[in-house]
């Protein structure tokens, strides 16, 4: 694994922003931390960065603990943030100058590739670019000395769907070799190239799985029943945010197979007039997680 995080927990003083935070992200692989703002996203990369510490846990990047992180660790992890600085003084082409001489395996051919892709100004200074420009200024400095990890912290946040898929083309086409982890508590935006997910909210990991087992396991169910539903003492577990009115019952199935869903439901109500089983988008999925924890508190 190119990150692991086992039992993690920041405090601020007596405010808990992460609590039990467990994770693992595979060679290769695109991972996105999916969660509100606020759930603790960016603590958790900054934690990564070894720009922040944590209270308690173990996290490691590459195989290192994230506390002995060197220059040479960092020289191999590419990053870009929304919210990133960048000296706004110097011109496009003076900051990438700067950039160069610091990284051995520094891409000539490929920072002209994107540059011309991006048709950044050369000659313009940073302060002067549009967020979108500035990010694609980041992006080529993040990706030209051909990192192992990329790191995008809501890289794509106040872009127009354009200019996003622009980057997260531009991206993938450069993600050979390359893993990448991605926080973002807009779903839409990264639903279509991500390989695996992780729903974080307030500070605790609801759940990590691929896109693929999402896509295959979990559905909205809606049933008609024969009579009024009444519901049963204990939920299955593997039914989250229920539902019902009358004689018709609504939940989502987090470990869905066709052949047995019928009978699940005959077992626990009995005569079944009619079963909708539907797909989940991304955000559908998180907020149902989210309902079910709120339940568990309440």
């Amino acid at each position: 694994m190119i990150i692991e995080a086992r039992n993690i927990e920041k405090r601020f003083g007596r405010d808990e922003a992460l609590s039990g935070l467990s994770f693992s992200v595979a060679e290769g692989s695109v991972y996105a931390l999916i969660g509100a703002n606020g759930a603790g996203k960016t603590t958790t990369i900054k934690m990564m960065m070894n720009i922040l510490t944590p209270t308690r846990g173990d996290l490691t990047l590459m195989g290192t603990p994230s506390r002995e992180l060197t220059s040479c660790h960092l020289s191999q992890i590419g990053y870009v943030s929304e919210s990133q600085v960048l000296p706004g003084q110097m011109t496009v082409g003076a900051y990438l100058n700067y950039l160069r001489p610091f990284y051995s395996n520094w891409d000539e051919a490929l920072e002209k590739a994107m540059l011309r892709r991006f048709k950044l100004p050369m000659e313009r200074k940073i302060r002067a670019l549009s967020h979108g420009m500035r990010i694609k200024v980041a992006l080529v400095a993040a990706l030209a000395f051909k990192p192992k990890l990329l790191v995008l912290d809501e890289p794509f946040n106040g872009l127009d769907s354009l200019v996003r898929d622009d980057l997260i083309e531009s991206v993938l086409s450069h993600a050979e070799g390359l893993t990448i982890f991605i926080s973002s508590h807009d779903l839409n935006e990264i639903e279509g190239f991500v390989s695996d997910v992780g729903f974080l909210n307030q500070g605790r990991l609801l759940f990590e799985n691929s896109i693929e087992f999402l896509n295959a396991r979990v559905r909205s169910i809606r049933v008609t029943l024969q009579s009024t539903v009444r519901p049963p003492g204990t939920w299955p577990g593997a039914w989250i945010d229920p539902g019902t009115s009358g004689n018709v019952l609504s939940f989502v199935h987090t470990a869905f197979t066709e052949d047995r869903l019928a009978s699940e439901i005959a077992t626990a109500f009995g005569d079944v007039k009619f079963v909708q089983a539907e797909p989940m988008d991304l955000r559908s999925i998180f907020t149902a997680f989210a309902r079910a924890e709120q339940m568990k508190g309440g």
